[in-house]
């Protein structure tokens, strides 16, 4: 017998597809892969290299619940020097991934009923985050006319007596699009005024192909919010499992009561090698990936636009397309199905970040090589000729 949330969590299709994905290259086929938001690239050496000296040395014990000071205080110094804002290293959390964070936020923030407004489309996971524990996931329906953010009217007029926060992406997933410096500072001063929290994930915030970019965090924006951020994406290091948070020092107390409890502490090794992601080698590896993904973004955008799938938003940031099929006929399960099974290639339907015109945008992921972009585009501009899609 199981609890009866599980009810409403849904299986997470990417990695369904991720699995469908495998079983065709064990039968030896070539799949192209669009659907996992992982870089391709290999984790950057120096931090590797520091991973190594880490175990060398002996590193392997728990850690403080908030992390080592070394990292805090780096993470902090960090800010200043990308974003020009001065952050407290007792305000830094480093967490087992974002997701961990994401965990301590949702734990810290709401009570049973109370709800945490998020865009939709957006991030599945965050609605499960919120159920965990008895809280409410509330939608927001962004599309294109509004460049798949939530604007400050519509935050306003949403939000309701049990309303707690609101946690925003940017850049988004699956969108890649980027909340504007002005809109930022209306939406914050918007959750403040009702008197509720405002979280903002950043997680792709080094991933900005605008150069400079508008703002490079949104706590030059406002240094009281809730940011969340990892490892994983920029700095390649998706299975170490590391993140961070920087909060409000009001709850920091807070936060190592519930990180105690539920993680004892991030990976030792992990926070080690990441104190070698900020050194110049390491940053210059991470800018160089970033340029590759610029490219591949225009590699991608202009090959499927010019087979006839419309991309509505060229995105700003992180590394996905988010494309409209609607005029092949097909939903975006249908549409991603017949690919991968068909034709090998593997894209994420809507139908994985919400519910809001889900079955007309599919999202492609740029974490693959020019070589494999070029085939992809290939395939799909045969499969939609095979089906008759002009």
């Amino acid at each position: 017998m199981t609890a009866e949330r599980l009810n409403e969590i849904a299986p997470f299709r990417v990695m369904q597809l991720m699995e469908r994905a495998r079983s065709f290259e064990l039968d030896g086929y070539r799949v192209v892969h669009f659907e996992v938001g992982e870089p391709d690239f290999p984790t950057a050496a120096p931090i590797v290299a520091a991973g190594h000296q880490a175990l060398a040395e002996g590193r392997t014990k728990y850690t403080l619940a908030l992390g080592i000071p070394e990292l805090r205080a780096r993470i902090a110094a960090y800010y200043g020097e990308a974003a020009g804002v001065l952050i407290a290293p007792e305000r830094v959390v480093i967490t087992s991934g974002a997701s961990g964070g994401l965990l301590l936020l949702t734990a810290l923030l709401l009570n049973p009923g109370e709800e945490l407004l998020m865009p939709d489309p957006g991030y599945p996971c965050n609605e499960v985050f919120v159920g965990i524990v008895n809280g409410i996931p509330g939608r927001l329906n962004v599309d294109a006319e509004q460049g798949f953010q939530v604007t400050p009217d519509v935050l306003d007029r949403r939000w309701g007596p049990a309303t707690r926060g609101v946690l925003l992406g940017s850049p988004a997933n699956p969108t890649g699009s980027v909340i504007g410096k002005v809109a930022l500072a209306e939406l914050i001063e918007v959750a403040h005024r009702r008197g509720g929290a405002f979280l903002l994930d950043e997680i792709y915030q080094g991933l900005i192909y605008h150069d400079p970019p508008e703002y490079r965090s949104g706590l030059a924006v406002d240094p009281d919010i809730f940011v969340l951020n990892s490892f994983s994406k920029y700095f390649g290091m998706t299975g170490w499992r590391l993140g961070w948070m920087v909060i409000p020092e009001a709850v920091s107390d807070d936060v190592a009561r519930l990180a105690q409890n539920l993680f004892i502490s991030p990976s030792s090794i992990a926070q080690y090698a990441a104190l070698a992601a900020f050194e110049p080698a390491a940053m210059e590896i991470h800018e160089e990936r970033r340029q590759h993904f610029a490219r591949r973004r225009d590699l991608l955008a202009q090959g499927l636009s010019a087979l006839g799938l419309k991309i509505p938003v060229i995105p700003e940031g992180a590394f996905y397309l988010y494309v409209d099929i609607s005029h092949t006929g097909m939903a975006s399960e249908q549409f991603c199905s017949r690919l991968i099974d068909e034709y090998q290639v593997a894209v994420t339907p809507g139908i994985d970040f919400g519910h809001y015109q889900a079955d007309r945008y599919v999202r492609f992921a740029y974490t693959t090589a020019d070589e494999d972009i070029s085939l992809g585009i290939e395939r799909i501009g045969q499969a939609l000729g095979d089906w008759g899609v002009g």
